[in-house]
């Protein structure tokens, strides 16, 4: 599915995006890989890791739909990485957020369909769903603009599908980084927003290989999102610094206790296979009909019972202490 062809990632400076690249190059042999973002100081470093014939690097912003589609020209596959995701800056700076989140999303959506692009996945966020924050909202938005994106492809090839999925370990802005730095700079306590806090957790590497089994599976206009465990907020500390005081400052603007990634209100559109959970359409698209119950690599998924809901505080798995220790490991 990605050897010998285009593909380009928006925000493709990002944590997902240097780990999607390399093992991209590791695991496949792609003819061209096109980097889209806005940060030249990235893009510089990240010229001196990946300087493989097939790399290319755009500067460009998901704000400016003519700069998306000279980047997407002669590419077949995009991953739809580039967003504002820090949930307190959000809530003080709405318009910037949803001019990258949303206003990005839609150009992304106009430039695939424009260039002829064969298949574009969007990630998602567990925030998402049942969104309390103003990030959460805009991705939300961007979910539906994505799906919906499947009704207007016409005779085109082009296809949409969305990824969600929750925490990423040690991703850029993740709170393991900011507590290694807190204790590093000498403080006395770990800040806990709150002890009841859960999440779902989930590694780079897995998250990669997720998306690239996605585009493998994908139909269009599902939402695939991945089977992974939960984690307490009192055992993630701990993991970090065993024995530490902690200190609960309370939650902060558009936070919540627990996250969801499979709402009670979509269990009649929610199919359960091995690894993952697929969420169907809500909308029926005029020019096809799909059997999202079988996917293009021969995998066939149930119905989940009527009022099932995929939530961190009510996961069947949670991470103990001994292997958040393991997970929380920077990679090498």
């Amino acid at each position: 599915m990605l050897d010998n062809k285009s593909i380009l990632i928006t925000g493709g400076t990002g944590s997902f995006g240097k780990m999607f690249i390399r093992m991209l190059l590791d695991k496949y042999n792609p003819r061209r890989v096109v980097v889209y973002s806005r940060d030249e100081l990235k893009q510089s470093e990240m010229q001196q890791t990946f300087d493989q014939p097939c790399m290319r690097y755009f500067i460009g912003d998901v704000r400016d739909r003519d700069r998306l589609e000279q980047a997407m020209r002669g590419i077949e596959l995009v991953v739809h990485a580039a967003a504002l995701k820090q949930v307190p800056a959000a809530e003080y700076n709405p318009m910037e957020c949803i001019k990258t989140n949303i206003y990005g999303a839609e150009n992304v959506i106009k430039a695939a369909l424009n260039t002829g692009v064969e298949k574009v996945i969007a990630l998602s966020t567990d925030k998402a769903v049942n969104p309390a924050n103003l990030y959460g909202a805009t991705k939300l938005a961007a979910d539906k603009l994505f799906v919906a994106a499947n009704n207007m492809v016409g005779s085109l090839p082009t296809r949409f599908s969305v990824v969600r999925y929750g925490n990423v370990v040690c991703s850029r802005g993740s709170v393991v980084p900011y507590f290694q730095r807190l204790l590093k700079e000498g403080c006395d306590a770990l800040p806990i927003t709150d002890e009841r806090m859960t999440r779902f957790w989930i590694t780079l590497p897995e998250a990669t290989d997720f998306v690239m089994m996605s585009f493998k599976r994908m139909l269009g206009g599902e939402i695939f999102v991945p089977k992974i465990p939960s984690i307490r907020i009192l055992d993630l500390a701990e993991s970090i610094a065993p024995g530490f005081p902690t200190k609960v400052i309370g939650i902060r603007p558009g936070e919540k206790l627990h996250e969801v990634m499979c709402p009670v209100d979509d269990s009649h559109l929610t199919l359960e296979f091995k690894d993952h959970f697929l969420i169907k359409p809500a909308i029926r698209f005029y020019n096809r009909s799909m059997d999202y119950a079988h996917n293009e690599i021969g995998e066939v998924g149930e119905p989940v019972t009527e009022g099932f809901e995929f939530n961190s505080a009510l996961n069947e798995s949670f991470l103990s202490v001994a292997e958040l220790v393991e997970l929380n490991k920077p990679l090498s």
